[in-house]
């Protein structure tokens, strides 16, 4: 199957301790079009984690991965990176940079 649609977005989220980065990623693993996904612990507080979540599939939906994330107690503070079509463009250096 060709990719279509988006195919990766990278999330800047935070989430209180419960449930676990394992627990999470499984569950945002479960949605539809996923194909992986990948957590990294920003910054731990208190009360609250800073994660920074990577999906990549064939066709994402963005508002069942924002509801998702929401029902398992999470916000999104950015969207960092959407990537889109049937591949991925790497990004390149330019004398401006």
């Amino acid at each position: 199957m060709v990719a279509k649609g988006l195919i990766r977005i990278v999330l800047d989220i935070l989430k209180p301790h419960e449930p676990i980065i394992p627990e999470y990623a499984k569950y945002l693993s479960e949605l539809r079009g996923v194909e992986g996904v990948n957590i990294t612990l920003m910054e731990i507080d208190k009360e609250t984690e800073n994660i920074k979540v990577t999906i990549q599939g064939n066709d994402l939906d963005f508002d069942e991965i924002t509801e998702a994330i929401e029902s398992y107690g999470g916000s999104i503070h950015s969207v960092d990176e959407v990537v889109a079509g049937k591949t991925m463009v790497e990004e390149v250096t330019t004398p401006q940079d």
